[in-house]
Protein backbone atom coordinates (compact mmCIF):
# COMPACT_ATOMS: atom_id res chain seq x y z
CA UNK A 1 0.00 0.00 0.00
CA UNK A 2 3.12 2.19 -0.28
CA UNK A 3 2.57 2.82 -3.83
CA UNK A 4 0.40 6.32 -4.61
CA UNK A 5 -1.19 6.07 -7.92
CA UNK A 6 -1.24 8.55 -10.07
CA UNK A 7 -4.53 9.66 -11.79
CA UNK A 8 -3.28 12.52 -14.74
CA UNK A 9 -6.40 14.49 -15.28
CA UNK A 10 -4.53 16.68 -18.06
CA UNK A 11 -6.82 15.86 -20.78
CA UNK A 12 -9.47 16.50 -18.21
CA UNK A 13 -9.28 19.63 -15.77
CA UNK A 14 -6.22 20.47 -17.46
CA UNK A 15 -7.35 21.16 -20.46
CA UNK A 16 -10.39 23.39 -18.60
CA UNK A 17 -6.99 26.33 -18.64
CA UNK A 18 -8.36 28.65 -20.44
CA UNK A 19 -6.36 28.79 -24.19
CA UNK A 20 -5.67 24.78 -23.18
CA UNK A 21 -7.91 23.30 -25.67
CA UNK A 22 -7.02 20.63 -28.12
CA UNK A 23 -8.17 18.52 -30.76
CA UNK A 24 -8.65 15.05 -30.97
CA UNK A 25 -5.59 14.26 -32.38
CA UNK A 26 -3.55 16.28 -29.45
CA UNK A 27 -5.70 14.56 -26.76
CA UNK A 28 -4.29 10.77 -27.88
CA UNK A 29 -0.79 12.39 -28.80
CA UNK A 30 -0.40 13.00 -24.74
CA UNK A 31 -2.46 10.19 -23.92
CA UNK A 32 0.25 8.33 -25.35
CA UNK A 33 2.88 10.24 -23.71
CA UNK A 34 1.36 9.54 -20.27
CA UNK A 35 1.18 5.59 -21.20
CA UNK A 36 5.03 5.79 -21.38
CA UNK A 37 5.50 7.92 -18.70
CA UNK A 38 3.65 5.59 -16.65
CA UNK A 39 0.94 7.00 -14.88
CA UNK A 40 -1.78 5.15 -13.99
CA UNK A 41 -4.90 6.21 -15.01
CA UNK A 42 -5.90 9.24 -17.56
CA UNK A 43 -8.88 10.93 -17.34
CA UNK A 44 -9.56 11.37 -21.26
CA UNK A 45 -12.24 13.64 -20.78
CA UNK A 46 -15.88 14.97 -20.33
CA UNK A 47 -18.37 13.04 -22.64
CA UNK A 48 -21.32 14.81 -22.06
CA UNK A 49 -19.48 18.43 -22.24
CA UNK A 50 -19.65 17.99 -25.98
CA UNK A 51 -19.46 15.96 -29.41
CA UNK A 52 -15.82 16.37 -29.51
CA UNK A 53 -15.12 15.32 -26.21
CA UNK A 54 -16.92 12.07 -26.56
CA UNK A 55 -14.93 11.20 -29.72
CA UNK A 56 -11.89 12.22 -28.24
CA UNK A 57 -12.60 9.63 -25.08
CA UNK A 58 -13.45 6.82 -27.62
CA UNK A 59 -10.50 7.45 -30.05
CA UNK A 60 -7.89 7.25 -26.79
CA UNK A 61 -9.93 4.27 -25.33
CA UNK A 62 -9.82 2.13 -28.54
CA UNK A 63 -6.05 3.40 -29.14
CA UNK A 64 -4.15 3.96 -25.48
CA UNK A 65 -3.09 0.56 -23.91
CA UNK A 66 -1.50 0.05 -20.62
CA UNK A 67 -3.53 2.64 -18.15
CA UNK A 68 -6.74 3.05 -17.20
CA UNK A 69 -9.14 5.34 -19.38
CA UNK A 70 -11.31 7.39 -17.29
CA UNK A 71 -14.43 9.44 -18.01
CA UNK A 72 -15.97 12.22 -15.97
CA UNK A 73 -19.72 12.19 -15.74
CA UNK A 74 -21.88 14.15 -13.07
CA UNK A 75 -24.33 11.98 -10.98
CA UNK A 76 -26.57 12.62 -13.97
CA UNK A 77 -27.83 9.59 -16.05
CA UNK A 78 -27.30 10.93 -19.37
CA UNK A 79 -23.95 11.85 -18.18
CA UNK A 80 -22.91 7.97 -16.99
CA UNK A 81 -24.34 6.55 -20.13
CA UNK A 82 -22.15 8.58 -22.48
CA UNK A 83 -19.18 8.14 -20.10
CA UNK A 84 -20.33 4.70 -20.42
CA UNK A 85 -20.15 4.38 -24.10
CA UNK A 86 -17.57 6.44 -24.66
CA UNK A 87 -14.75 4.18 -22.72
CA UNK A 88 -16.25 1.00 -23.37
CA UNK A 89 -13.53 0.11 -26.18
CA UNK A 90 -10.90 -0.15 -23.23
CA UNK A 91 -8.71 -2.52 -22.09
CA UNK A 92 -9.33 -1.26 -18.66
CA UNK A 93 -11.84 1.98 -17.79
CA UNK A 94 -13.30 3.82 -15.40
CA UNK A 95 -16.24 5.96 -14.56
CA UNK A 96 -15.50 9.05 -12.74
CA UNK A 97 -19.11 10.48 -11.42
CA UNK A 98 -19.32 13.62 -9.16
CA UNK A 99 -22.26 15.20 -7.13
CA UNK A 100 -21.10 18.53 -4.84
CA UNK A 101 -21.65 18.14 -1.06
CA UNK A 102 -21.06 21.53 0.34
CA UNK A 103 -23.64 23.64 2.13
CA UNK A 104 -23.32 26.42 -0.55
CA UNK A 105 -23.05 24.23 -3.49
CA UNK A 106 -25.89 22.37 -2.73
CA UNK A 107 -28.36 25.05 -1.54
CA UNK A 108 -27.49 27.85 -4.67
CA UNK A 109 -26.13 25.24 -7.50
CA UNK A 110 -28.24 21.85 -6.73
CA UNK A 111 -30.98 23.39 -4.77
CA UNK A 112 -31.01 20.35 -3.49
CA UNK A 113 -31.19 18.55 -0.04
CA UNK A 114 -28.31 16.25 1.78
CA UNK A 115 -30.69 13.74 1.55
CA UNK A 116 -31.58 14.30 -2.21
CA UNK A 117 -27.87 14.39 -2.74
CA UNK A 118 -26.86 11.11 -1.50
CA UNK A 119 -30.01 9.63 -3.19
CA UNK A 120 -28.42 10.92 -6.60
CA UNK A 121 -24.93 9.90 -5.43
CA UNK A 122 -26.30 6.35 -4.78
CA UNK A 123 -27.96 6.05 -8.02
CA UNK A 124 -25.25 7.41 -10.19
CA UNK A 125 -22.38 4.71 -8.54
CA UNK A 126 -25.02 1.72 -9.36
CA UNK A 127 -25.87 2.98 -13.03
CA UNK A 128 -22.21 3.53 -13.55
CA UNK A 129 -21.58 -0.37 -11.93
CA UNK A 130 -23.19 -1.21 -14.98
CA UNK A 131 -20.74 -0.33 -17.62
CA UNK A 132 -17.71 -1.51 -15.15
CA UNK A 133 -16.85 -2.70 -11.88
CA UNK A 134 -13.99 0.10 -11.83
CA UNK A 135 -16.07 3.53 -10.32
CA UNK A 136 -14.82 6.65 -9.01
CA UNK A 137 -17.33 9.18 -6.27
CA UNK A 138 -16.10 12.65 -6.02
CA UNK A 139 -17.99 14.89 -3.86
CA UNK A 140 -17.27 18.50 -5.40
CA UNK A 141 -16.02 21.44 -2.81
CA UNK A 142 -15.33 18.08 -0.50
CA UNK A 143 -13.00 20.54 1.74
CA UNK A 144 -15.71 22.74 2.24
CA UNK A 145 -18.59 19.94 3.07
CA UNK A 146 -19.42 19.04 6.39
CA UNK A 147 -17.57 16.51 7.59
CA UNK A 148 -20.04 13.87 9.42
CA UNK A 149 -22.54 13.94 6.20
CA UNK A 150 -19.25 13.93 4.48
CA UNK A 151 -18.94 10.41 5.90
CA UNK A 152 -22.45 9.53 5.55
CA UNK A 153 -22.06 9.85 1.50
CA UNK A 154 -18.79 7.93 1.16
CA UNK A 155 -20.49 5.15 2.84
CA UNK A 156 -23.06 5.17 1.04
CA UNK A 157 -21.38 5.21 -2.31
CA UNK A 158 -18.98 2.46 -1.24
CA UNK A 159 -22.08 0.29 -0.73
CA UNK A 160 -23.67 0.85 -3.79
CA UNK A 161 -20.33 -0.17 -5.31
CA UNK A 162 -17.62 2.75 -5.67
CA UNK A 163 -14.04 1.64 -5.24
CA UNK A 164 -12.47 5.26 -5.51
CA UNK A 165 -13.14 7.81 -3.29
CA UNK A 166 -11.93 11.25 -4.83
CA UNK A 167 -11.67 13.77 -2.11
CA UNK A 168 -11.19 17.38 -4.12
CA UNK A 169 -10.01 20.48 -3.05
CA UNK A 170 -12.25 21.87 -5.62
CA UNK A 171 -11.41 25.45 -4.90
CA UNK A 172 -7.65 25.18 -3.20
CA UNK A 173 -9.17 26.48 -0.05
CA UNK A 174 -7.52 24.20 2.43
CA UNK A 175 -4.15 24.62 4.10
CA UNK A 176 -1.50 21.34 4.44
CA UNK A 177 -2.39 20.65 8.11
CA UNK A 178 -6.25 21.26 7.46
CA UNK A 179 -6.21 18.92 4.46
CA UNK A 180 -4.36 16.39 6.55
CA UNK A 181 -6.34 16.48 9.15
CA UNK A 182 -9.53 16.57 6.94
CA UNK A 183 -8.09 12.92 4.92
CA UNK A 184 -7.75 11.67 8.28
CA UNK A 185 -11.16 12.02 9.36
CA UNK A 186 -12.69 10.27 6.51
CA UNK A 187 -10.13 7.15 7.26
CA UNK A 188 -11.32 7.22 10.42
CA UNK A 189 -15.56 8.31 9.92
CA UNK A 190 -16.16 5.96 6.94
CA UNK A 191 -16.78 2.50 8.58
CA UNK A 192 -15.98 0.30 5.25
CA UNK A 193 -13.63 2.96 3.77
CA UNK A 194 -11.19 -0.42 3.74
CA UNK A 195 -13.27 -1.25 0.45
CA UNK A 196 -12.39 1.52 -1.19
CA UNK A 197 -8.77 3.19 -2.41
CA UNK A 198 -8.63 6.81 -1.21
CA UNK A 199 -7.96 9.81 -3.75
CA UNK A 200 -6.80 13.47 -3.17
CA UNK A 201 -7.93 16.58 -6.33
CA UNK A 202 -6.29 19.60 -4.71
CA UNK A 203 -6.32 22.89 -6.57
CA UNK A 204 -3.62 25.63 -6.43
CA UNK A 205 -5.23 28.80 -5.65
CA UNK A 206 -3.32 29.51 -2.88
CA UNK A 207 0.05 27.68 -4.05
CA UNK A 208 -0.92 24.87 -1.61
CA UNK A 209 -1.82 22.24 -3.91
CA UNK A 210 1.04 20.13 -4.08
CA UNK A 211 1.76 20.53 -0.27
CA UNK A 212 -2.27 19.51 0.58
CA UNK A 213 -1.60 16.32 -1.87
CA UNK A 214 1.36 15.32 0.22
CA UNK A 215 -0.67 15.85 3.29
CA UNK A 216 -3.18 13.65 2.13
CA UNK A 217 -0.95 10.97 1.12
CA UNK A 218 0.74 10.92 4.37
CA UNK A 219 -3.13 10.56 6.08
CA UNK A 220 -4.04 7.54 3.72
CA UNK A 221 -4.64 8.94 0.42
CA UNK A 222 -3.31 6.07 -2.21
CA UNK A 223 -3.92 8.03 -5.39
CA UNK A 224 -3.19 11.49 -6.25
CA UNK A 225 -5.53 13.48 -9.14
CA UNK A 226 -2.31 15.65 -10.95
CA UNK A 227 -1.66 17.42 -14.11
CA UNK A 228 1.31 17.65 -16.48
CA UNK A 229 2.90 21.37 -15.87
CA UNK A 230 0.38 22.16 -13.07
CA UNK A 231 -2.60 23.16 -15.45
CA UNK A 232 -5.87 22.98 -14.66
CA UNK A 233 -9.22 25.15 -13.60
CA UNK A 234 -7.78 28.65 -12.70
CA UNK A 235 -4.96 28.71 -11.03
CA UNK A 236 -4.38 24.82 -11.73
CA UNK A 237 -3.78 21.51 -9.83
CA UNK A 238 -1.23 19.74 -7.89
CA UNK A 239 1.57 19.22 -10.78
CA UNK A 240 2.32 15.62 -11.60
CA UNK A 241 6.39 16.54 -12.18
CA UNK A 242 6.27 18.05 -8.42
CA UNK A 243 4.95 14.98 -6.61
CA UNK A 244 6.70 12.25 -8.27
CA UNK A 245 9.87 13.85 -7.72
CA UNK A 246 9.20 15.07 -4.24
CA UNK A 247 8.10 11.62 -2.82
CA UNK A 248 11.21 10.26 -5.38
CA UNK A 249 13.99 13.01 -3.48
CA UNK A 250 12.05 13.04 0.35
CA UNK A 251 11.55 9.28 0.11
CA UNK A 252 13.40 9.40 3.99
CA UNK A 253 10.03 11.00 5.49
CA UNK A 254 8.06 10.17 2.50
CA UNK A 255 7.86 6.43 2.08
CA UNK A 256 5.82 6.44 -1.28
CA UNK A 257 6.84 5.09 -4.85
CA UNK A 258 5.01 5.46 -7.95
CA UNK A 259 4.70 3.41 -11.22
CA UNK A 260 6.32 6.87 -13.21
CA UNK A 261 9.06 6.34 -15.28
CA UNK A 262 10.43 9.73 -13.95
CA UNK A 263 12.89 9.66 -17.17
CA UNK A 264 10.38 10.81 -19.27
CA UNK A 265 8.93 13.84 -17.43
CA UNK A 266 10.86 16.16 -19.48
CA UNK A 267 9.46 15.01 -22.62
CA UNK A 268 6.22 15.08 -21.34
CA UNK A 269 6.07 18.50 -20.15
CA UNK A 270 7.71 20.21 -23.30
CA UNK A 271 5.37 17.88 -25.35
CA UNK A 272 2.03 19.23 -23.61
CA UNK A 273 4.05 23.35 -23.58
CA UNK A 274 4.26 22.79 -27.38
CA UNK A 275 0.75 21.53 -28.21
CA UNK A 276 -1.52 23.95 -26.29
CA UNK A 277 1.15 27.05 -26.64
CA UNK A 278 1.61 27.50 -23.17
CA UNK A 279 5.20 27.89 -22.09
CA UNK A 280 6.57 26.76 -19.20
CA UNK A 281 7.63 29.32 -16.46
CA UNK A 282 11.23 29.83 -16.51
CA UNK A 283 11.28 29.02 -12.39
CA UNK A 284 8.90 26.29 -12.56
CA UNK A 285 10.84 23.12 -9.84
CA UNK A 286 11.65 20.78 -12.36
CA UNK A 287 10.93 21.25 -16.16
CA UNK A 288 11.32 25.08 -15.65
CA UNK A 289 14.54 26.33 -17.69
CA UNK A 290 15.71 27.83 -14.69
CA UNK A 291 15.60 24.90 -12.44
CA UNK A 292 19.02 23.35 -13.28
CA UNK A 293 20.78 26.42 -14.06
CA UNK A 294 23.08 28.52 -11.76
CA UNK A 295 24.28 31.75 -11.73
CA UNK A 296 25.06 33.18 -8.65
CA UNK A 297 28.93 32.98 -7.87
CA UNK A 298 28.74 31.71 -4.79
CA UNK A 299 26.45 28.89 -6.21
CA UNK A 300 28.83 27.97 -8.98
CA UNK A 301 31.62 27.41 -6.97
CA UNK A 302 30.02 25.00 -5.16
CA UNK A 303 28.43 23.21 -8.22
CA UNK A 304 32.15 23.00 -9.60
CA UNK A 305 33.52 21.34 -6.15
CA UNK A 306 30.31 19.09 -5.72
CA UNK A 307 26.60 19.06 -7.15
CA UNK A 308 25.37 18.10 -4.43
CA UNK A 309 25.99 21.60 -2.75
CA UNK A 310 23.19 23.16 -4.78
CA UNK A 311 21.16 20.58 -6.44
CA UNK A 312 18.96 18.11 -4.75
CA UNK A 313 18.72 15.82 -7.86
CA UNK A 314 20.19 15.03 -11.08
CA UNK A 315 18.80 16.58 -14.34
CA UNK A 316 19.07 13.16 -16.03
CA UNK A 317 16.55 11.83 -13.19
CA UNK A 318 13.77 13.68 -14.96
CA UNK A 319 15.76 13.26 -18.86
CA UNK A 320 17.32 16.93 -19.18
CA UNK A 321 20.39 16.60 -20.55
CA UNK A 322 22.79 18.62 -17.94
CA UNK A 323 22.97 21.30 -15.49
CA UNK A 324 23.73 25.16 -16.62
CA UNK A 325 26.36 27.51 -15.61
CA UNK A 326 24.52 31.08 -16.42
CA UNK A 327 26.93 33.27 -17.08
CA UNK A 328 25.74 36.63 -15.82
CA UNK A 329 26.17 39.67 -13.19
CA UNK A 330 26.30 37.62 -10.56
CA UNK A 331 29.08 35.05 -11.86
CA UNK A 332 32.02 35.06 -9.91
CA UNK A 333 35.55 34.50 -11.31
CA UNK A 334 35.53 30.79 -10.89
CA UNK A 335 32.76 29.94 -13.00
CA UNK A 336 34.04 32.30 -15.70
CA UNK A 337 37.29 30.86 -15.56
CA UNK A 338 35.67 27.19 -15.81
CA UNK A 339 33.66 27.93 -18.96
CA UNK A 340 36.40 29.19 -21.00
CA UNK A 341 38.92 26.05 -20.15
CA UNK A 342 35.60 24.42 -21.05
CA UNK A 343 35.59 26.03 -24.87
CA UNK A 344 39.60 25.34 -24.89
CA UNK A 345 40.58 28.88 -24.08
CA UNK A 346 44.04 29.13 -21.13
CA UNK A 347 44.24 32.27 -19.95
CA UNK A 348 47.10 33.47 -17.57
CA UNK A 349 46.22 34.95 -14.03
CA UNK A 350 46.10 38.57 -16.38
CA UNK A 351 44.72 38.22 -18.71
CA UNK A 352 42.32 35.86 -16.89
CA UNK A 353 41.78 39.10 -14.84
CA UNK A 354 41.30 41.71 -17.63
CA UNK A 355 39.20 39.39 -19.53
CA UNK A 356 36.92 39.05 -16.07
CA UNK A 357 36.61 42.68 -16.05
CA UNK A 358 35.38 43.04 -19.12
CA UNK A 359 33.04 40.21 -18.85
CA UNK A 360 31.58 42.34 -16.22
CA UNK A 361 30.65 45.04 -18.17
CA UNK A 362 29.33 42.91 -20.95
CA UNK A 363 27.17 41.50 -18.09
CA UNK A 364 25.83 44.20 -16.63
CA UNK A 365 24.24 45.49 -19.92
CA UNK A 366 22.95 41.61 -20.80
CA UNK A 367 21.07 39.15 -18.78
CA UNK A 368 23.39 36.45 -19.97
CA UNK A 369 26.94 36.23 -21.48
CA UNK A 370 26.88 33.83 -24.00
CA UNK A 371 29.78 31.84 -25.17
CA UNK A 372 30.45 33.95 -28.06
CA UNK A 373 30.42 37.05 -25.91
CA UNK A 374 33.28 35.20 -23.81
CA UNK A 375 34.80 33.62 -26.67
CA UNK A 376 35.19 37.69 -28.34
CA UNK A 377 36.30 38.99 -24.65
CA UNK A 378 39.01 36.49 -24.44
CA UNK A 379 40.12 36.66 -28.04
CA UNK A 380 40.10 40.35 -27.66
CA UNK A 381 42.58 39.95 -24.34
CA UNK A 382 44.29 36.93 -26.37
CA UNK A 383 44.34 39.67 -29.69
CA UNK A 384 42.87 37.41 -31.71
CA UNK A 385 40.06 38.78 -34.24
CA UNK A 386 36.58 37.21 -33.85
CA UNK A 387 34.32 38.38 -37.19
CA UNK A 388 30.72 37.95 -37.18
CA UNK A 389 27.59 37.23 -39.00
CA UNK A 390 24.62 40.07 -38.82
CA UNK A 391 21.57 40.38 -40.40
CA UNK A 392 21.11 43.13 -42.61
CA UNK A 393 17.79 42.64 -44.03
CA UNK A 394 15.28 39.93 -45.00
CA UNK A 395 12.18 39.89 -47.36
CA UNK A 396 9.15 37.02 -47.37
CA UNK A 397 6.26 35.89 -49.59
CA UNK A 398 4.05 33.84 -48.11
CA UNK A 399 0.60 33.08 -48.48
CA UNK A 400 -2.04 29.79 -48.86
CA UNK A 401 -2.03 30.35 -52.54
CA UNK A 402 2.16 30.68 -52.70
CA UNK A 403 5.26 28.86 -52.12
CA UNK A 404 6.76 30.63 -49.14
CA UNK A 405 9.91 32.60 -50.34
CA UNK A 406 12.90 34.50 -48.27
CA UNK A 407 15.43 36.45 -49.25
CA UNK A 408 17.81 37.39 -46.45
CA UNK A 409 20.76 39.19 -46.14
CA UNK A 410 23.32 39.47 -44.39
CA UNK A 411 26.94 40.96 -43.69
CA UNK A 412 30.65 40.85 -41.85
CA UNK A 413 32.92 43.54 -40.84
CA UNK A 414 34.11 42.94 -44.65
CA UNK A 415 31.46 41.65 -46.78
CA UNK A 416 27.57 41.69 -47.26
CA UNK A 417 25.81 38.31 -48.61
CA UNK A 418 22.20 37.81 -50.21
CA UNK A 419 20.30 34.23 -51.08
CA UNK A 420 16.64 33.47 -51.37
CA UNK A 421 15.47 30.45 -51.09
CA UNK A 422 11.61 28.42 -50.49
CA UNK A 423 10.52 26.34 -47.90
CA UNK A 424 7.84 24.64 -46.17
CA UNK A 425 7.02 28.27 -44.32
CA UNK A 426 8.40 31.73 -43.97
CA UNK A 427 10.32 30.26 -41.01
CA UNK A 428 11.63 27.64 -42.96
CA UNK A 429 12.38 29.76 -46.25
CA UNK A 430 14.41 32.12 -44.05
CA UNK A 431 16.48 29.35 -42.58
CA UNK A 432 17.20 27.81 -45.98
CA UNK A 433 18.59 31.11 -46.90
CA UNK A 434 21.06 31.36 -43.99
CA UNK A 435 22.06 27.91 -44.77
CA UNK A 436 22.66 28.64 -48.48
CA UNK A 437 24.68 32.11 -47.38
CA UNK A 438 26.65 30.22 -44.78
CA UNK A 439 27.02 26.61 -46.54
CA UNK A 440 26.61 25.00 -43.72
CA UNK A 441 24.60 21.58 -43.30
CA UNK A 442 22.22 22.32 -40.63
CA UNK A 443 19.72 20.34 -38.33
CA UNK A 444 17.14 22.41 -36.54
CA UNK A 445 17.00 20.24 -33.14
CA UNK A 446 14.72 22.71 -31.23
CA UNK A 447 12.43 26.05 -32.26
CA UNK A 448 10.67 28.02 -30.26
CA UNK A 449 9.07 31.49 -30.07
CA UNK A 450 6.69 33.17 -26.97
CA UNK A 451 5.71 36.37 -26.50
CA UNK A 452 7.55 38.55 -23.52
CA UNK A 453 5.66 41.58 -23.67
CA UNK A 454 1.56 41.83 -24.44
CA UNK A 455 -0.27 43.87 -26.66
CA UNK A 456 -0.29 44.38 -30.65
CA UNK A 457 3.21 45.25 -30.49
CA UNK A 458 4.33 42.60 -27.98
CA UNK A 459 8.08 41.77 -27.87
CA UNK A 460 8.38 38.06 -28.85
CA UNK A 461 11.47 35.94 -27.98
CA UNK A 462 12.81 33.22 -30.78
CA UNK A 463 15.41 30.80 -29.49
CA UNK A 464 16.99 27.71 -31.55
CA UNK A 465 18.95 24.89 -31.50
CA UNK A 466 21.12 24.03 -34.40
CA UNK A 467 23.20 20.66 -35.00
CA UNK A 468 26.49 21.74 -36.46
CA UNK A 469 29.17 18.53 -37.08
CA UNK A 470 27.56 16.32 -34.65
CA UNK A 471 27.45 19.86 -31.77
CA UNK A 472 24.62 21.74 -30.61
CA UNK A 473 24.49 25.05 -30.88
CA UNK A 474 22.15 27.32 -29.41
CA UNK A 475 20.87 31.03 -30.56
CA UNK A 476 18.42 33.44 -29.27
CA UNK A 477 17.16 36.57 -31.08
CA UNK A 478 14.32 39.26 -29.92
CA UNK A 479 11.87 41.52 -32.07
CA UNK A 480 8.35 43.06 -32.60
CA UNK A 481 8.36 40.62 -35.54
CA UNK A 482 8.24 36.97 -34.97
CA UNK A 483 10.31 36.48 -38.04
CA UNK A 484 12.88 38.59 -37.96
CA UNK A 485 13.37 36.88 -34.09
CA UNK A 486 13.40 33.47 -35.88
CA UNK A 487 16.18 34.81 -38.52
CA UNK A 488 18.15 37.20 -35.76
CA UNK A 489 17.98 33.69 -33.56
CA UNK A 490 19.53 31.40 -36.31
CA UNK A 491 22.51 33.82 -37.16
CA UNK A 492 23.46 33.93 -33.33
CA UNK A 493 23.35 30.34 -33.52
CA UNK A 494 25.30 30.26 -36.77
CA UNK A 495 28.24 33.02 -35.15
CA UNK A 496 28.32 30.77 -32.02
CA UNK A 497 29.96 27.85 -34.30
CA UNK A 498 31.56 30.46 -36.18
CA UNK A 499 33.23 31.50 -33.19
CA UNK A 500 33.45 28.48 -31.37
CA UNK A 501 35.12 26.64 -33.98
CA UNK A 502 37.29 29.06 -35.36
CA UNK A 503 38.60 29.22 -31.65
CA UNK A 504 39.31 25.26 -32.70
CA UNK A 505 41.04 25.88 -34.94
CA UNK A 506 43.37 28.58 -33.32
CA UNK A 507 43.76 26.23 -30.25
CA UNK A 508 44.91 23.36 -32.64
CA UNK A 509 47.58 25.49 -34.70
Amino acid sequence: MNTIKIFDTTLRDGEQSPGASMTMEQKYEIANQLARLGVDVIEAGFPISSPHQFDACKYIAERVKGPVIAALARSVPADIQAAGESIKPAERKRIHTFIATSPIHMEYKLKSTPEQVIERAIAGVKLARNYTDDVEFSPEDGTRSELPFLCRILEAVIDAGATTLNIPDTVGYSEPHEFGAFIKGIMNGVPNIDKAIVSVHCHNDLGLALANTIEGIKNGARQAEVTVNGIGERAGNAALEELVMALSVRNDVLPFTTNIDAKQIYNTSRLLANIISMPVSRNKPIVGENAFSHESGIHQDGMLKNRETYEIMTPQSVGREMSQIVLGRHSGLHGVKNRLTELGLSLGDDELKRAYETFLKVADKKKEVFDEDLITIANGVLGIPTASFTLDYFNIISGNMSVPTATVRIKTDEEMFEEAATGDGPVDAIFKAIDRITGLTTILKRYDVRAVTSGKQAMGDSSVSLEINGDIYKGKGSSTDILEASAKAYVNAINRYKILSRNKETKNE
